[in-house]
């Protein structure tokens, strides 16, 4: 026995020692990973280490043993409460954790991410906490940077308009629990535009950057503000009684105007104008008021520049409103169930009087039968943002129409919202792209007033189109502003005189003259005219006379769903 007992002893002594090196290897892999491992006992408030000791914030890893007490005073208060709760716990069972928790340091605040189970007695109450430790400063600073990024204003800095809106929401949630008032304010740069044309882009995006930077100067610490759109900031005011809204306004406004901006391109003189809702009397959600405080702000600009107006509620203007929201109801189902068709209308030869193209014209069928026109609702699908899907159906029609007719050559309108949306217009032409077979027998026509803004981006659009054997038409000329110097830097083919010029024609001198020099101007640059609303031999015979190449109106033929060639 004695003889078996001498033998054992060996054996035990290299199990232990292989234990001892497993435990060593352990500790030297978790010490490596940068990991601490801890043990707190509650009841004693002692928690031992083992670990990378030199990852743990030094006034607690000084010594291979520390309080919680230690260790909850480096908590910031939020850690400390979720850690509070876990101590508190009188659960039986065993609980997992995993806590991100801030702590303070020499160095600024240190991030670490606590693993590990909480252990019961036989009472319930905490006996210990067990786990693991790592330090995850780096990646909190990169998710912070990414939430920060994804909640801001790339250009300015300040809210998107997304987090604004969460952040208004809330602000209304609070009022209404603590039966106060709140505000929300839109203010916008005027005419942001001509600071575009006259300055160039640059120039603008500075103008923007400096007044939302003297806007939340105004603002109080407690308010919030962000960008909405290209030239608009949304301020929200809290805790603020309705005549504080119109004090804030002007002093909003005196911020932008009383100072001029210094920009790359030269001193830009700016005005701003603001439209407001008081909250939460003038409106239930964030989005409400948003659509609330954009409507008080289109009637201060109808005033003209640097005004402000606050939202009253209209019957009138809610009665509208409710028809636009119909309308655009009408619109999606019509989209849905391809509703939404075209009326031909041809436009012929001045010398021949033979149709040479036909324009489409949008009109919505009703599930009643009867038959509306474009202009009974694209303005609200315009008002609504419906107009780019209108537009894109209208296109895919058009080029659907080409393929089965080879023998004809049809025109497209692009409504004035969609020809100022670079992306839309970019995807435009990417369809035409993909149906090059028929662009030679597409025309697309672009309002004057449409050509005359974005003019660069614009130019770029004909160009592309151009490229691929569309036409390009100007509808409407003469309504507006663009000079032939444009329309020959735009490279169109053919104006479409503006029909008013054109009804009457034989009884107007003043209308003759205009449209005879329109034409000949018209020949100087080599583009075609095409004379819109023909009414009569009369005015067909002196149009000609003028050397206008094509005609369209009611006396060559009126729009039908389906005209003879289909």
């Amino acid at each position: 026995m004695l003889n078996q007992s001498l033998q054992k002893k060996p054996a035990r002594r290299v199990a232990a020692l292989r234990a001892a090196q497993e435990a060593k290897r352990l500790q030297l892999a978790i010490s490596g990973a940068g990991i601490v491992a801890f043990d707190w006992t509650v009841a004693e408030d002692r928690i031992a280490w083992d670990g990378a000791f030199d990852t743990l914030p030094p006034q607690i890893a000084t010594d291979k043993s520390s309080s919680g007490r230690d260790l909850l005073g480096l908590m910031d208060a939020k850690s400390r409460h979720r850690f509070t709760g876990l101590l508190e716990n009188r659960a039986h069972t065993t609980v997992h954790f995993d806590i991100d928790v801030e702590m303070s340091s020499p160095m600024g605040s240190v991030w670490y991410v606590m693993v590990g189970v909480r252990v019961p007695d036989a009472d319930g109450a905490t006996e210990r906490l067990a786990g693991l430790i790592r330090e995850i400063t780096e990646r909190k600073r990169e998710e912070n940077r990414l939430t920060y990024l994804a909640t801001r204003d790339e250009l300015t800095g300040h809210l998107n308009r997304n987090s604004l809106r969460a952040e208004l929401a809330q602000a209304i949630v609070t009022a209404k629990k603590e039966e106060r008032h709140c505000a929300f304010l839109v203010a916008s740069i005027d005419r942001l535009a001509i600071i575009n044309d006259s300055y160039g882009f640059d120039a603008a995006d500075e103008v923007i950057v400096a007044v939302g930077e003297r806007l939340s100067r105004t603002l109080r610490a407690s308010d919030v503000i962000g960008r909405t759109a290209g030239n608009k900031f949304g301020v929200i005011l809290k805790n603020c009684t309705a005549a504080d809204i119109e004090i804030v306004s002007e002093r909003l406004r005196a911020s932008v105007r009383d100072d001029v901006v210094e920009t790359c391109a030269g001193r830009v003189a700016v005005t701003s104008s603001v439209g407001a809702v008081w909250l939460p009397t003038g409106a239930s959600s964030s989005q409400e008021a948003m659509l609330r405080a954009e409507e008080a702000l289109e009637r201060a600009r109808s005033m003209g520049r640097d005004n402000f107006t606050i939202y009253q509620h209209s019957e009138q203007r809610q009665g509208a409103r409710l028809r636009l929201m119909g309308v655009a109801d009408e619109v999606v189902a019509a989209l849905k169930e391809d509703r939404l068709v075209f009326a031909y209308q041809p436009i012929v030869d001045a010398a021949s009087r033979e149709p040479v193209e036909y324009e489409c014209l949008l009109r919505m069928l009703r599930k009643d039968g009867s038959v509306v026109s474009a202009s009974q609702f694209i303005p609200a699908a315009e008002q609504l943002g419906l107009v780019r899907l209108v537009d894109r159906h209208a296109l895919e029609m058009a080029v659907a129409q080409l393929y089965k007719h080879p023998a004809i050559t049809l025109s497209v309108n692009v409504s004035g919202t969609t020809a100022h949306d670079p992306s839309w217009l970019r995807s435009f032409v990417e369809y035409v792209r993909q149906n090059s077979g028929v662009a030679k027998r597409l025309v697309i026509e672009l309002t004057e007033t449409a050509a005359l803004h974005h003019f660069e981006e614009n130019a770029k659009f004909v160009s592309r189109l151009r490229e691929m054997g569309c036409r390009v038409a100007i509808d409407d000329f003469g309504a507006g502003y663009t000079s032939f110097r444009n329309l020959q830097m735009l490279r169109v083919d053919t104006v479409k005189i503006d029909g008013s010029y054109v009804m009457g024609l034989a009884t107007s001198p003043e209308n003759q003259l205009f449209v005879r020099t329109l034409v000949h101007l018209a020949k100087s640059f080599q583009l075609k005219t095409t004379a819109e609303w023909v009414g009569s031999e009369a005015e067909a015979l002196m149009l000609e006379s003028f050397g206008v190449d094509y005609f369209q109106g009611y006396f060559f033929g009126p729009p039908v769903l389906e005209p003879e060639w289909m």
